[in-house]
């Protein structure tokens, strides 16, 4: 069997192909991605060292798609970031029609390379699709410097204490980011149904371990973890600057195990799931800190009250589909992904100015 990864020298995508050529015995591994990230080409000589083909191409140009070899499976991991507090990021960079062109366009050109080869497509989306507003709307109570729903509430359809599952609004807005992604999901199913190719909707909560840049949009553990050891500025953003948000986290590995059985089930694919670390691996940035003060030594944290746009408190995903459907639940610990990433931290003092 052959996959094809987009992004692979990315993040999510170079965990992902070590890992599955690690565990599917055979299979032969081609990526593609654009290089345009700090840091992404130092990934190029590991990828290749474990016979990994690496090209360097842009999904947004379709001759670049058209050169590579035909595949069985596409794994779509290539995506330009999403900025909570922008529609297309700091001082427009990157603009809005190179977050649409790359995000959504990039993955029109793999689903016609799909359509092409008969091939499997698995997209690794993501939870920010999901409603600004509903997520706003939820009532939040404050509990060990952390935000949670308030459990006397009515909760609205897709919602629970244990997070958001896949039935939760996905009405606009979601940010410009999101729009793409959630755009990319519907295409991504037509063209399944429309071509007779199965298709996989992954939507995944924060991603994060060691080995990731530490940057604000994609990254934001690496980089509080990172900034924290060097004595960078840290600021806590929005919700009158407590650092109160809550994130769920999920260490890109654990979905191996999920991919290998969306690509070998028989049967109708299809299926929009949702994967995250859910509340045992949720953390917000002021537990974060304190877990960093206790590791590295207390440090003062800055404070700007303005809110965000498009920066919901509280995103925890809730992974039940998942769980019924393939067996599925995270196996990596919050504790473990937080140490790993320090312990990165520890052996590569320059990764924050690699990572820009």
């Amino acid at each position: 069997m052959r996959l094809l990864v987009s992004g692979i020298c990315g993040f999510v995508g170079s965990v992902l192909a070590y890992r599955l050529a690690e565990t599917i015995a055979g299979l032969e591994i081609v990526g593609i991605d654009n290089l345009s990230r700090p840091g992404n080409g130092i990934n190029v000589p590991f990828l290749k060292k474990r016979g990994i083909t690496v090209f360097h191409g842009d999904i947004r140009c379709a001759s670049d798609l058209e050169a590579m070899p035909p595949a069985d499976w596409v794994i779509d991991a290539a995506s330009n970031p999403c900025i909570p507090c922008s529609p297309a990021g700091p001082d427009g960079k990157p603009g809005s029609r190179q977050l649409v062109e790359h995000n959504l366009f990039g993955t029109v050109n793999l689903l016609e390379f799909c359509k092409r080869h008969g091939a499997g497509f698995i997209l690794i989306g993501t939870s920010r699709v999901y409603s600004s507003a509903a997520l706003a709307g939820l009532r939040m109570r404050v509990r060990d410097d952390a935000f949670e729903p308030d459990p006397g509430q009515v909760f609205p359809a897709g919602s629970s204490p244990a997070g958001v599952s896949e039935e939760f609004s996905t009405a606009a807005p979601i940010s410009l980011y999101g729009a793409t992604k959630l755009s990319s999901e519907a295409l991504a199913l037509e063209y399944g149904a429309a071509f007779r190719f199965p298709v996989w909707i992954n939507r995944c909560g924060v991603l994060a371990g060691a080995g990731q840049f530490g940057r604000p949009d994609q990254g934001i553990f690496s980089f509080w973890i990172n900034s924290f050891l060097r004595k960078r500025l840290l600021k806590y953003i929005g919700f009158s600057g407590t650092g109160h948000q809550v994130r769920d986290v999920l260490h890109p590995a654990d979905l191996v195990p999920l991919l290998c059985a969306q690509m070998i089930r028989s049967g109708p694919a299809g299926a929009t799931l949702n994967l995250g670390g859910g509340v045992r691996n949720a953390i917000s940035l002021a537990q974060l800190t304190q877990w960093c003060a206790r590791r590295f030594g207390e440090r003062e944290i800055g404070h700007l009250q303005e809110d965000r746009p498009f920066d919901p408190p509280w995103l925890v995903i809730d992974s039940a589909l998942a769980q019924r459907t393939f067996g599925w639940q995270p196996s990596t610990s919050l504790e473990t992904i937080l140490s790993g990433i320090a312990e990165h931290a520890d052996r590569h003092p320059e990764w924050l100015e690699l990572s820009h």
